[in-house]
């Protein structure tokens, strides 16, 4: 395990350093700051950002609706996919719709919602949209992968349909969708601040960044988009720690 980690981490250094050496390669290609900023720069405007207090308040507020859309898709997505897996008509029921709604064009989403909302509520929807079906199928696929043994078992000693749930299906499938939670909270963010550029959503990091593009702050805009793109990979570590907690809860557990 201590060796798997290691590796983990050389080959994360490794990632970052060809990243930092593509950025460089490109900065001296370009030869123009407002088309690729030097790394310095764009480091400098970020140590910046952290100084403003606006930027605390829109990265809070947009962290703070990634959340909240991703919890109003995440429990109605759990509660249908365990419907889904004990009704076989519900789960033929809700395969066209979810279909339907992950073919759905995002952009126009975006601009349908901007005419029936405000920039602010928008995102939220667009971001729940994208999750739902997303994390239904990721749920759903959980559950059909806890073994036919156990379903036999819960019902060869009469186990009672709620009790198999919390005690047979949620325990073995959790660890499973918990890894791929973590890589839909991260979609969320994205897709979110996706929405809020779009939206122009007020005091938020989409609508930093469309200032920022709109005054040719590329420094700032790049700035802004590496500190989303760590805030996708802390959440996401934050579930692949969750998940991990659980499988060594579950081996000490029978133990």
């Amino acid at each position: 395990m201590k060796k798997r980690a290691f590796h983990n981490l050389i080959y994360s250094v490794l990632a970052v350093a060809l990243m930092w050496i593509a950025w460089l390669v490109a900065f001296f290609a370009a030869g123009n700051d407002l088309v690729i900023p030097s790394v310095m720069e764009t480091f400098s405007s970020m140590g910046r950002l952290f100084l403003q207090a606006t930027f605390w308040r829109a990265f809070g507020a947009t962290l703070i609706r990634t959340l909240v859309s991703f919890a109003l898709a995440l429990f109605p997505a759990l509660a249908l996919a365990l419907l889904s897996d004990s009704f076989s008509w519900i789960r033929s029921l809700l395969y066209a719709i979810v279909a339907v709604l992950r073919t759905v064009p995002t952009m126009a989403v975006i601009l349908i919602f901007l005419i029936w909302t405000t920039p602010k509520v928008a995102p939220v929807f667009v971001t729940w949209l994208v999750s739902f079906p997303m994390l239904y199928a990721e749920f759903l696929s959980a559950l059909d992968g806890v073994g036919e043994e156990y379903r036999e078992m819960a019902a060869a000693y009469r186990i009672g349909r709620l009790k198999q749930i919390f005690s047979v299906y949620l325990p073995l499938s959790a660890p499973v969708a918990l890894g791929g939670v973590g890589a839909q909270l991260s979609l969320a963010l994205k897709v979110m601040v996706s929405a809020e550029i779009l939206s122009k959503t007020y005091q938020s990091v989409g609508g930093m960044m469309s200032e920022a593009k709109m005054y040719f702050e590329v420094p700032e805009l790049f700035a802004l988009t590496i500190l989303v793109v760590l805030l996708g990979m802390l959440l996401e570590g934050v579930c692949s720690l969750a998940k991990r907690f659980l499988v060594r809860w579950r081996v000490y557990d029978h133990d």
